[in-house]
């Protein structure tokens, strides 16, 4: 009767093979993270983790799988041997890097793991892309470590990407539940354990949820800012044609909800060229907020005496930035409105002085460099006029705007030669 003798490979030189990759598998993944921190640009850069996979762990999925295949001096190559692991700060960065990490790499396979798990599981997704190593890379470390047989002839790296929450539950899932004898039937530990995974889960939801508001809140307000300067341009240079109302970008609609949703609401409106309805929601605002919240005071004061300002009500737009400074002395773009009020009343020293004081704020603006100095040529000191008007274009001002006045500009140093 025969006996069949089963292949175990020696843990000792297996563990040899192993020490001896190691290096050359940190160098690979080094490189590739370096690849990732130059490519991948998400609105919050993400942090980056790497590993080799860790001996042990090696080890027994040597014995389960590949026993068989043992050679001396040799590493029994696993494809995830090399592991990165791209840590993001919302949930929407994910599918952002995913799409970046495809046009820079050869893509072998995308899996989200944990995302078949019941509600009561102890599982948390994660996205894993399989990549290739290119070529360039793989050449360059076997010719540094010519001593080691390549290991494969096609490197691959997993990168694991997850948000601050998930990577988060992923560490102290592995030390409660794979570094411990678990007891599957310990009832109160699996609820406790659900329910933080569930919190987690909530709050990234939260998380990107603010992040979605802040995102469109934003959009709102470029364009509300973007049409702000357009009609200020109209003004001063006496081109108004159309009311203000129709003169507003058109962009998605809004569904009011919570007092944030509220000011978001306001904004949209003021972007849609609905004017009244706005100045009625910031006023709304205005009157349910506590006197002690002087930022959020500042804020809508300054929004309102925006929409005041578009429907040509320069007073009540004054009223409100005065107040809105009263509250937020710091705010610059506020001087920098006001500013443009008085430039469009004429008053031109009051609004020197506006433009003078949020430079003293922020000196780095070019658009208000540039009112300034339009201002200044009003009053005849073409000199400071002149100035004003280079700094914008250092900062960056479009020089089409400029043209107009650097002409006349150049004109009115030729007289005086």
């Amino acid at each position: 009767m025969s006996i069949d003798v089963i292949n175990i490979p020696s843990k000792n030189l297996l563990k040899q093979n192993y020490e001896a990759y190691h290096s050359y598998f940190s160098e690979i993944m080094q490189k590739v993270v370096e690849i990732l921190q130059a490519n991948v640009k998400l609105s919050s850069q993400p942090t980056y983790k790497s590993r080799v996979k860790r001996f042990e762990s090696y080890y027994k999925k040597i014995l389960k799988l590949k026993s068989d295949q043992f050679e001396e001096g040799k590493i029994i190559y696993l494809t995830d041997m090399m592991g990165i692991r791209m840590i993001c700060a919302f949930m929407e960065d994910i599918n952002f890097a995913v799409d970046q990490i495809k046009k820079i790499f050869e893509i072998k396979e995308v899996e989200v793991k944990g995302s078949q798990k019941k509600f009561s599981e102890f599982g948390y997704e994660s996205t894993h892309v399989l990549i290739a190593i290119p070529k360039e890379i793989s050449d360059e470390l076997n010719k540094k470590y010519s001593n080691l047989e390549p290991p494969s002839d096609e490197l691959v790296c997993e990168i694991q990407i997850r948000t601050i929450l998930q990577d988060a539950w992923a560490e102290v899932e592995h030390e409660l539940i794979y570094k411990t004898e678990f007891n599957p039937f310990d009832i109160p530990l699996r609820r406790k354990l659900a329910s933080i995974n569930a919190s987690l889960t909530l709050a990234d939801i939260t998380f990107q949820e603010i992040r979605d508001y802040q995102n469109k809140l934003q959009r709102e307000m470029e364009e509300r800012r973007k049409s702000f300067y357009h009609m200020a341009d109209d003004l001063l240079n006496e081109k108004i044609e159309k009311p203000a109302e129709e003169q507003i970008n058109r962009i998605t609609p809004f569904v009011q909800g919570t007092i944030d949703d509220m000011l978001l609401q306001a904004i949209h409106a003021h972007n849609m060229g609905n004017l009244e309805q706005a100045v009625e929601i910031y006023t709304k605002i205005i009157e349910a907020t506590d006197e002690s919240e002087k930022n959020i005071i500042a804020v809508i004061r300054k929004h309102r005496g925006m929409a005041y300002f578009s429907m040509n009500k320069f007073d009540e737009a004054l009223e409100d930035f005065d107040i809105s400074l009263s509250y937020d002395p710091k705010a610059f773009r506020t001087y920098y409105y006001k500013g443009i009020v008085y430039a469009i009343l004429k008053k031109y020293e009051d609004a020197v002085d506006c433009f003078t004081k949020s430079l003293e704020i922020n000196k780095f603006q070019a658009h208000t460099n540039f009112r300034r100095a339009m201002s200044y040529f009003e009053l005849q000191e073409y000199e400071k006029s002149m100035n004003d008007l280079n700094t914008a274009l250092k900062l960056g001002m479009n020089p089409e705007e400029c043209k107009s006045l650097q002409e006349k500009l150049t004109k009115k140093f030729g007289m005086s030669m």
